[in-house]
C-alpha cells in the first residue's frame, strides 16, 4: 500500500513541476540528452552490425575462410585434401584454385591484378561469389577451354573495358633462357575475352578477377596440379584453428593463411569502434542522467513543506525516498523510450537515409577504394535495444538515489517553520 502511494505521490510531483518553468526546462533537457543518446547509440551499435554481417556474408563470402597452397611447387592431389578436410568437424567444403598474378593497362600506366582459376562446381561449395554476377556470366567461367575472364565492375569501368572486349595480361615468363642458360624474367602477354562483370561493392572489385580453372592450368602449363585449396567452415573464427589441424596433417609442404591475417583489420577495426562508441555515448547518456540529479535537487527544495507534512502524517523516510525515485525514473523512463523507438526507427531505415543524404548532397559516405563496401549497412538487434535502454534507465536510477536520500532526511519542524 505504502509503495502505491508513493508511486501516486511521485507521479504528481512529476505533473507539478510543470508550474516551475526552471525546473521544466532542466527536466526537459535531462529527457531529451538520455533520448539523445539512446537513440545515437542504437543507431551506432545497429551501423556496426550492418558492418560486421557485410564483412561475415559478403566479403568473407567471396575470400576464402582459409585455404592451403603449395611452397615452391603445386600441389599435386588436392582431392586428397579435399578429402581429408572433409573428415575435420566444423569445414564445410574445400575447392581448387590457381592463382596467377600479372598486370593490366589501363589509362596512366599499368595495375596489379590477381586472377583466380576457380571450378564453377567446386567453387559453389565454398564462396557466394556467383550471386554477384549474372547466371550467364557465371556459366562462361564453366568453359574450361575459353579464355573468359570476369572482372570486377569497378575495375572494368577504370580500364574502360565492355563485356565482350579483349584484355591483355602481362605476366613474367620464365621459360626463356639467356645465354648463360640461367632463366630470364621477360614478360608474356596473356589474351582474354570479357565475359562479364561482378558487383561486390568493395575494393574486391579494384583487384580480383576470375577465369576458368582449366584454362588458367594451360597458361602455367599445370596439368592437373593446381595452386591451392580453399577451405569453408562452418564457424568463420574457427578457421585459423582448422586450417593448421588441416595442414599439419599433410605430407607435402604447404603455407597456411586464413581470413584473420588478410581481412582481419577490418574486423577489429569494427570491435574498437565499437567499443570507443559504446563508450563514448555510455558517457553522454550518464551526463544527461545526472542532470536528473539537478532537477531533483531543486524539485526537494521546492516541496520542502509538502515533504514536512507527509513526515508529519506518518509517512516513513524510505516512503519519501521512493516519491523522488519514481519522479527522476519517470524522467529517465521517458527518455528511454523516445530514445528506443527513434533510434530503433533511424536504424531500420539507416541505409536508405544515408543513400538519401548522397543523392541530395552529391558526396559518397563510404569509399569502396578505402572500405570493403560502398554503401552504410545497417542491422538492427532487439538485444542491442534492450541493453541500451537498460544501461540508460538504470543509470538514471542511480542519479535519483542521492536528491531522493536527501528528501528523506528533511525535518518537518524546520520546515514548516520556513514556509
Amino acid at each position: 500500500m505504502s509503495q502505491l502511494l508513493s508511486f501516486w505521490v511521485g507521479w504528481r510531483f512529476y505533473l507539478a513541476r510543470q508550474s516551475n518553468r526552471f525546473i521544466s526546462f532542466i527536466s526537459f533537457a535531462s529527457t531529451a540528452g538520455i533520448a539523445l543518446g539512446v537513440a545515437v547509440l542504437i543507431i551506432v551499435l545497429s551501423a556496426m552490425n550492418g558492418f560486421e554481417s557485410e564483412l561475415e556474408t559478403r566479403l568473407l563470402g567471396v575470400v576464402a575462410h582459409a585455404e592451403l597452397s603449395g611452397v615452391n611447387e603445386p600441389i599435386h592431389s588436392w582431392q586428397a585434401i579435399a578429402d581429408d578436410a572433409n573428415k575435420i568437424p566444423g569445414i564445410v567444403a574445400a575447392a581448387p584454385f590457381i592463382r596467377l598474378q600479372g598486370l593490366v593497362q589501363k589509362p596512366g600506366g599499368f595495375q596489379g591484378l590477381s586472377i583466380l582459376g576457380i571450378d564453377t562446381i567446386e567453387e559453389a561449395k565454398v564462396s557466394k561469389i556467383s550471386e554477384f554476377m549474372s547466371t550467364s556470366t557465371w556459366s562462361k567461367l564453366a568453359q574450361h577451354d575459353a579464355n573468359n575472364i570476369v572482372l570486377g565492375k569497378s575495375l572494368a569501368e577504370s580500364l574502360g573495358l565492355d563485356v565482350g572486349d579483349a584484355l591483355s595480361l602481362y605476366m613474367p615468363d620464365i621459360s626463356g633462357k639467356n645465354r648463360s642458360g640461367s632463366r630470364i624474367g621477360a614478360a608474356k602477354s596473356y589474351r582474354f575475352t570479357v565475359a562479364g562483370v561482378f558487383e561486390l561493392g568493395g575494393s574486391l572489385d579494384l583487384t580480383t578477377a576470375y577465369i576458368p580453372m582449366q584454362y588458367a592450368a594451360s597458361i602455367l602449363k599445370m596439368g592437373d596440379d593446381v595452386s591451392g585449396v580453399r577451405i569453408k567452415t562452418q564457424q568463420v573464427f574457427d578457421a585459423p584453428r582448422l586450417i593448421r589441424e588441416l595442414g599439419y596433417s599433410q605430407e607435402q609442404y604447404l603455407y597456411l593463411n586464413d581470413w584473420t591475417r588478410t581481412q582481419g583489420n577490418l574486423y577489429q577495426d569494427i570491435q574498437l569502434v565499437r567499443g570507443v562508441m559504446y563508450l563514448v555515448l555510455a558517457l553522454v547518456i550518464a551526463v544527461a542522467c545526472f542532470n536528473i540529479v539537478s532537477t531533483l535537487v531543486m524539485a526537494v527544495r521546492d516541496k520542502q513543506s509538502e515533504i514536512a507534512i507527509l513526515l508529519t502524517m506518518g509517512m516513513k523516510r524510505i516512503s519519501i525516498m521512493n516519491i523522488f525515485i519514481v519522479q527522476g525514473a519517470l524522467n529517465g523512463l521517458l527518455g528511454c523510450v523516445i530514445g528506443g523507438g527513434l533510434g530503433a526507427i533511424i536504424a531500420e531505415n539507416l541505409s536508405v537515409i544515408a543513400k538519401a543524404i548522397e543523392d541530395v548532397l552529391g558526396i559518397q559516405l563510404l569509399s569502396a577504394d578505402v572500405y570493403f563496401i560502398d554503401f552504410l549497412p545497417s542491422q538492427l538487434h532487439l538485444s542491442d535495444v534492450t541493453l541500451v535502454i537498460l544501461l540508460a534507465f538504470i543509470m538514471s536510477l542511480i542519479a535519483t538515489l542521492y536528491p531522493a536520500w536527501k528528501a528523506s532526511q528533511t525535518a518537518p519542524a524546520r520546515a514548516l517553520a520556513g514556509r
